[in-house]
């Protein structure tokens, strides 16, 4: 067994839209971000969509746009970058069918990559990956529901990460061999600098179920990061390779982080780094770290977790406003808050995915100015710049 290891995290990946074919262009991912990611023994990436030689989506209205599928082509881009954990666990793995995981899965085993997260049936869904490295590291991953849907004995899914009891096996099982044990989460509320209460609360239940850390993807943006004694939690690792124009009508969706994590058989350290895509060339290019990427404490996330709902609340607007200009480009606030109220929009696991029952009125309490005592002045200048 290897004393140390190191992995390196990242946001995002797609390749359709903007990124169609940029796997052919050698100045896609800048010196100094291949150097880093080179730097460590694994890559772990987020692969948002299946790899799978399908018909490219070109649909420009409604949520069908919303449909994301790799071209097997990109994998020389994954391979470029010494990929070789591919979390799939995600909201639009299942974009193809069956037919698009069956063909991940196995064009990941033909380029030497791993998978986690999602599989043919729950019992590959929930195979973790071991590492027989810095005392053993095990990594799992896990999506939200609805969207990230639920494999089953004889269906093909995701790993839901409201399987708490299951999760909570899962994590014993690695600990019972291995000193670390990583959740990879795919989850939380789209383009929006902090967490909703549930989402924290259910990634430091994980911390609490025994795991050390918690990598998350899901909401397109940066976030912010949270120590929990000696663990971590990193919210959102944001765009990696990613640009559509549904997420050009929202604010940093040009802005993520890759996240480096050295292990050792008693303890881990961590180094970010930051990164953007260059719009119009389709680069991503080393950044300073953004703002939002800060230790947030319970104290300032209470203070401003209202502030933040309030500026989810209008990315929700510009969303919606996006994707159904006919019905929302002039619709009154009673027509917003008949539509925050609707069952399809609001509630769809009630307490934990896009709840704006909860939402809602957590952005109301920001008319209280609570968060106005929040000493992170920069997060707060930050969110309000979104608004």
């Amino acid at each position: 067994m290897k004393d140390k290891s190191s992995l390196v995290f990242t946001g995002d990946i797609g390749f359709d839209r903007y990124m169609y074919g940029k796997w052919n262009d050698e100045e896609l991912i800048s010196g100094e971000i291949l150097d880093f990611l080179h730097s460590a023994d694994h890559v772990v990436v987020n692969v948002e969509g299946p790899v799978a030689s399908v018909e490219q989506n070109t649909t420009t209205s409604g949520a069908a746009q919303l449909l994301h599928t790799i071209d097997p082509k990109a994998v020389k881009v994954l391979n470029k970058m010494n990929a070789d954990i591919w979390s799939i666990c995600n909201n639009h793995i299942m974009d193809a069918g069956e037919y698009g995981i069956k063909s991940t899965l196995e064009i990941a085993k033909e380029n030497g990559a791993v998978t986690v997260g999602a599989g043919m049936d729950i019992h590959e869904a929930r195979k973790p990956v071991i590492l027989n490295e810095a005392g053993g590291i095990g990594m799992f991953a896990v999506g939200y529901q609805r969207a990230c849907r639920k494999a089953d004995e004889n269906k093909a899914g995701c790993y839901s990460w409201s399987d708490l009891d299951e999760i909570q096996n899962t994590i014993n099982e690695i600990k019972k061999t291995c000193r670390w044990c990583v959740v990879i989460a795919h989850a939380g509320e789209e383009f929006t600098p902090l967490p909703s209460p549930y989402t924290r609360e259910r990634y430091r239940l994980y911390l609490e179920m025994g795991a050390d850390m918690v990598v998350g993807h899901h909401p397109h943006v940066p976030m912010n990061y949270e120590t929990v004694g000696d663990k971590v939690i990193f919210y959102s690792l944001g765009n990696f390779i990613f640009d559509t124009d549904y997420q050009r009508s929202q604010h940093k969706t040009e802005l993520g982080l890759i996240v480096k994590i050295n292990f050792t058989e008693t303890q881990f350290t961590w180094e970010p780094m930051g990164l953007e895509i260059l719009r119009g060339p389709e680069h991503i290019v080393k950044a300073p770290l953004p703002v939002i990427f800060t230790d947030v404490q319970e104290e300032e996330f209470n203070l401003l977790s209202p502030l933040s709902a309030k500026m989810h609340i209008a990315a929700t607007r510009r969303q919606m406003t996006y994707l159904n200009p006919a019905r929302f480009a002039n619709a009154t606030e009673e027509e917003w808050a008949e539509h925050f109220a609707e069952p399809l929009r609001t509630g769809r696991v009630p307490g934990e995915t896009l709840d704006f029952f909860i939402l809602c009125p957590l952005a109301e309490k920001e008319k209280e100015k609570d968060w106005q005592k929040s000493k992170l002045e920069d997060v707060k200048q930050y969110i309000l710049e979104q608004m």
